[in-house]
């Protein structure tokens, strides 16, 4: 009994100074450091406000135009993009990939997201094209071959849920096999490559630096998205053969940061005024280009791209050979075969809608807007005219959440019609033009007015 009983007292001194280290440690923690950019992410629900009518309706409504509002305002910046893009999307397929913390787990989740991003991406890159590797037990593997008809990427992607992730990535031999798929492809478009790694190692075979080398002197344009932690070879990888930026690698914080951060993806890279060689390349330089029509032929013929009867398709311009779809690459001449519609979709990349300024509730009853321009739904009713005591009671009571207008309306500075969040939505990433200033005959900021009759 004495020797339990000793045994308990040494026992209750070693958690007394296991507790006594806990507190030295916390309370020599700097005060004033920063949070962590999941601390600043994470929602205090609990400081929520209720609204005037005893409600917080109005607050949550007000969070999700907030976040809404965020993911839209941008750099409308004029600038010179690639808008052939040649882009090659490397995934992680090893064993870290089958960690649960990204629902169901990340591989799972990695293929939904790819197959989402590969319709997106050919949305906004219609003669663009696009290649699917992944990285497992050492190896780059080809999952997809470098093509423009997203169903072929698709359909790729989705055989590989039935496979396991195994073994370990190698990022040299993946830039590698990148390198080889980009090595042909013509000087006028970007040569990209996208990784996404779930692993915290990298298993080379050789010096993973001389891949970095090589990349750098192939302009070849290196993206990487963590789904752990961040890796110093990978912020390395990115910030040399990106000119120095570093803004080109990040870590996914949750499964919405990672969405957004793989489909931000889809714009296309802006061209840095370092790349003096290229530019003397390019200079003064015209692309061709065919614009076929397409046909309906009575007996099936086989095309030139897969070797397939089919009744229809379209000829090329020069060679007159048959190919099932467009955008596509003649198989005989090489020439580059697009419709006009393609060509016209990539355009408002080089000059993009400008962002939509909040709307006051002071401008708003100078305007006297009370339905949006777009949808025609009703907006919030104006207050009456307080004075300035009574004003700001009032604005507290019916504060909204940071980021969100305080009437809910949106101004297009140009033609000065009023939209709603959906609109606003909707015009920035689908329709890429003002419906205002479509209507009322706005060209670039002018005040031309189209006669309706």
């Amino acid at each position: 009994m004495a020797s339990d009983q000793e045994y308990d007292d040494q026992s209750d001194e070693e958690e007394a100074g296991v507790r006594d280290g806990r507190r030295r440690t916390m309370a020599s923690r700097p005060k004033d450091r920063g949070q962590a950019r999941w601390e600043e992410a994470a929602n205090r629900n609990w400081e929520l406000q209720e609204g005037a009518d005893g409600s917080i309706e109005g607050v949550l409504g007000g969070l999700e135009e907030a976040s809404k509002r965020k993911r839209l305002l941008k750099d409308t910046t004029p600038l010179q993009r690639g808008i052939i893009r040649h882009t090659l999307l490397v995934f992680d397929l090893s064993s870290a990939m089958n960690e649960k913390d990204l629902r169901p787990t990340r591989h799972l989740l990695t293929i939904n997201y790819t197959i989402m991003f590969v319709r997106e991406f050919f949305e906004q890159n219609p003669i663009s094209q696009l290649g699917i590797l992944g990285m497992r037990e050492g190896l780059a593997v080809r999952v997809s071959d470098m093509s423009g008809n997203p169903n072929d990427h698709i359909t790729a992607l989705k055989l590989l849920r039935a496979t396991e992730p195994k073994g370990n990535p190698s990022l040299q031999n993946a830039l590698d096999m990148a390198r080889a798929a980009l090595y042909h492809t013509p000087s006028h478009g970007t040569r990209e490559v996208v990784i996404v790694l779930g692993a915290l190692l990298s298993s080379d075979p050789g010096d993973i630096h001389d891949t970095i080398k090589a990349c750098i002197r192939d302009r070849i344009r290196v993206r990487i998205i963590g789904l752990a932690a961040r890796m110093h070879i990978c912020a390395e990888i990115c910030r040399k053969t990106n000119g120095g930026d570093e803004s080109y690698y990040s870590v996914a914080v949750d499964e919405v940061d990672y969405r957004q951060q793989l489909m931000s993806i889809t714009t296309p890279p802006v061209l840095r005024a370092t790349d003096t060689k290229a530019q003397k390349q390019n200079q003064a330089a015209l692309l061709m280009m065919g614009f076929p029509s397409r046909i309906v032929e009575e007996k099936p013929t086989l095309c030139a791209c897969h070797g397939n009867l089919t009744r229809g398709g379209y000829l090329c311009s020069r060679c007159k050979a048959k190919v099932c779809n467009l955008p596509a690459t003649c198989p005989t001449c090489d020439l580059t075969l697009i419709l006009s519609t393609h060509l016209a979709r990539s355009y408002h990349h080089l000059f993009p809608l400008r962002n939509w300024v909040e709307v006051s509730w002071s401008r708003a009853r100078q305007k006297g807007s009370t339905q949006c321009f777009g949808c025609l739904s009703s907006f919030p009713v104006i207050p009456a005219q307080y004075d300035g005591v009574e004003h700001g009671r009032w604005a507290v009571r019916n504060k909204r959440a940071e980021g969100a207008s305080e009437s809910s309306r949106y101004e297009c500075e140009t033609c000065g019609s009023h939209f709603c969040i959906d609109c606003d939505v909707t015009c920035h990433e689908v329709l890429h033009n003002c419906p205002g200033c479509q209507s009322r005959g706005h060209v670039g900021g002018g005040e031309g007015v189209v006669d309706g009759g």
